[in-house]
């Protein structure tokens, strides 16, 4: 058997559990302090929801699991089978998804607007990397039911608050809107049915460059001269708020500029947001504005998120608007990992050993302790003195022996 976890997974040490523990807390904290409310929703969801959910190049990274029973001997009892025909649930991608179906099937019970946290682990089947996990946790608000760009800024400024708690500086927020980018493809001459597509390609701008993206359009054999026309406008100094206005309608840019001085008021600026015209987000459900919060020294978003107004419709027959900003968890907790965060305000760790005779009466010891320390009792073991250089790797700040007159020792 093998004791190392499956390749995209983790196991984690005491101390990073603590760490994870406090940054969960404070984030949700922050989250409640801003009227939300938490709702758990199941790992698995349903394979047709899944594939229609409109979730871009996460669809290719779902987990799927394999139908049971005699549903799956009904479909291997056939000749030709198609891949999808073997399965009926998969794991969720994001937490996007299951909170749409979660209010279509809740909604008489819900407040509108409803503002909700989720914070719960995903799946996908990632090319495991730094940053990238198969299983890793997201951190999400979202408020449904508010069609007003007021929603957005809400986000906006909750989020900033929780980054800022958890030790996160010197970030920016980056904002666009999907139906800008769509403006731009219809101005520089690309089919409609090209958009998505084109979304998927753009999207790596910051991975693989313009150059990148002008061999990917080359590849995908779009129309030659709407490649030109797009990639120019990129490379003669990319397009600001004001420009734009030149190539969409002038309702886009003055919600984006709405969120942007509404955030820089009520932060007295400290909270930096910028227009970002090449900012898309893969997921294929955003219909209206997108962020993400980019943290300096370190590559990749730490939060991103957008307008989904489509979403819950395809369960309920009627577009529903909706919005909401995820905290990339994972990435942040690297950061703070690599800055040697300490969690503040923590008693310190203590063991008090026992000789087996006495072991009611160290029980009761360490019970007087827990005023001031967090104390495990250990039955003192025969090599003291290794031990205890075990005891300060894993984190402990001292001990005591029972019985002895000297109490606590802490390590110096």
């Amino acid at each position: 058997m093998k004791p190392t976890p499956v390749k995209g997974t983790r196991d984690y040490l005491p101390k990073e559990v603590q760490i994870r523990d406090y940054m969960q807390n404070i984030i949700l904290e922050t989250y409640k302090d801003a009227g939300f409310e938490r709702i758990t929703t199941p790992i698995m969801e349903d394979a047709v929801n899944l594939d229609k959910s409109d979730g871009g190049e996460n669809l290719n990274l779902v987990f799927r699991i394999l139908k049971r029973g005699q549903k799956l001997s009904s479909v291997l009892s056939r000749g030709d089978i198609l891949e999808k025909e073997l399965s009926d649930i998969g794991l969720r991608y994001d937490l996007t998804l299951p909170l749409s179906r979660y209010y279509a099937n809740n909604r008489n019970n819900l407040m509108s607007p409803f503002k909700v946290i989720q914070m719960d682990r995903v799946y996908r089947a990632e090319n495991p990397q730094k940053g990238r996990l198969r299983e890793f946790t997201q951190c999400d608000i979202d408020i449904i039911g508010n069609a007003s760009c007021d929603a957005e800024i809400e986000l906006i400024l909750t989020t900033a608050k929780a980054l800022d708690k958890t030790g996160i500086k010197n970030y920016k927020v980056k904002i666009n809107d999907r139906r800008i980018l769509k403006s731009i493809f219809e101005y520089s001459g690309f089919k409609e049915e090209d958009y998505e597509k084109l979304s998927i390609i753009f999207d790596k701008l910051d991975k693989i460059g313009i150059e990148g993206i002008k061999e990917e359009l080359a590849d995908g054999n779009f129309n030659t001269g709407a490649s030109e026309k797009f990639i120019s406008i990129f490379e003669s100094g990319g397009l600001s708020l004001a420009s734009v206005k030149n190539i969409c309608s002038e309702e886009f840019v003055q919600n984006i500029q709405k969120i942007m001085d509404t955030i820089t008021t009520v932060t007295n600026g400290t909270v930096v947001t910028e227009f970002a015209p090449s900012l898309v987000r893969g997921q294929g459900y955003y219909t209206g504005t997108i962020f993400e919060v980019e943290a300096e020294g370190y590559s990749g978003a730490v939060a991103g998120g957008g307008r989904y107004d489509n979403l819950i419709g395809k369960f309920l027959n009627e577009d529903i608007p909706a919005v909401g900003f995820s905290i990339g968890f994972e990435r942040i907790f690297e950061i703070l990992m690599e800055n040697n965060l300490e969690v503040p305000g923590q008693k310190k760790l203590i063991a008090v050993f026992y000789d087996s005779e006495n072991y009611a009466a160290a029980l009761s010891y360490a019970e007087e302790l827990r005023k001031d320390y967090k104390v495990s009792v250990i039955a003192r073991p025969k090599k003291f003195g290794k031990f205890l250089n075990k005891l300060e790797q894993q984190g402990f700040s001292g001990f005591a022996v029972y019985g002895q007159e000297d109490g606590v020792k802490l390590f110096s």
